[in-house]
């Protein structure tokens, strides 16, 4: 289901996996709360709208040293098509990050890397696809430090990934845009938000009720 069809599971499922093996009275209270969660929203799906833009729109984030057991932070990325998302993911990321920056900029590098694939799937099945794909992000700084040519010797341990995202940037596949994180989509998949944030993000999506008794016309 969260690999699927429920980004918004994405997160829990991914938190509640770290702790699979050594669980707590704690991780049953939210493991509680995230069935509880699902069985009331059993009926929600992905939506795609006909006449939608079908340009890739990406949206990236990542929370700074957010496991509070190894400060690992963890980044996440959605990509939308025709209104509804078509890719997302949540990880903790392998390293831990010095600084914010770093943390979002080590997130872009993933969400750079799946736009690249999705640009080439779409290629190999006839989709045309508006390049540079707009990657939605909240820190200005990752942002700058994505089409600055110099760099500093706070980045200098995360060169592969600047290099990396400069060049597909610089290649015109890739651009980064502000957006506040109020309205980033990316948000819910790398921390826990309060519950209007979560339901604000899930409209944004498009993730809402759908029929469960679906007719299919037609013969095979």
């Amino acid at each position: 289901m969260q690999v699927a069809t429920r980004p918004d599971l994405s997160y829990p499922v991914n938190l509640l996996a770290r702790f699979a093996h050594n669980l707590g009275k704690t991780h049953w209270n939210m493991l509680k709360h995230v069935l509880g969660y699902i069985k009331r929203t059993l009926d929600y799906a992905i939506r795609y709208r006909a006449g939608a833009t079908l340009d890739l729109v990406g949206y990236v984030d990542s929370d700074f040293a957010g496991c509070k057991n190894t400060r690992l932070s963890t980044k996440g990325n959605i990509f939308i098509v025709a209104g509804g998302p078509v890719s997302w993911k949540t990880k903790r990321q392998d390293t831990v990050a010095l600084l914010i920056v770093e943390a979002e900029f080590m997130a872009f590098s993933q969400a750079t890397t799946q736009a690249l694939w999705l640009l080439k799937y779409f290629e190999e099945i006839g989709l045309p696809v508006t390049q540079p794909v707009t990657i939605h992000a909240d820190n200005n700084g990752a942002i700058a430090l994505s089409m600055n040519d110099k760099n500093h010797w706070h980045t200098k341990h995360i060169d592969v990934h600047h290099h990396f995202v400069k060049e597909r940037a610089k290649a015109n596949e890739v651009n980064f845009k502000y957006i506040p994180s109020a309205l980033n989509m990316a948000d819910f998949l790398t921390k826990p938000l309060p519950r209007d944030a979560i339901w604000k993000t899930i409209a944004a999506l498009d993730l809402g009720p759908q029929p469960l008794d679906v007719t299919v016309q037609g013969e095979f």
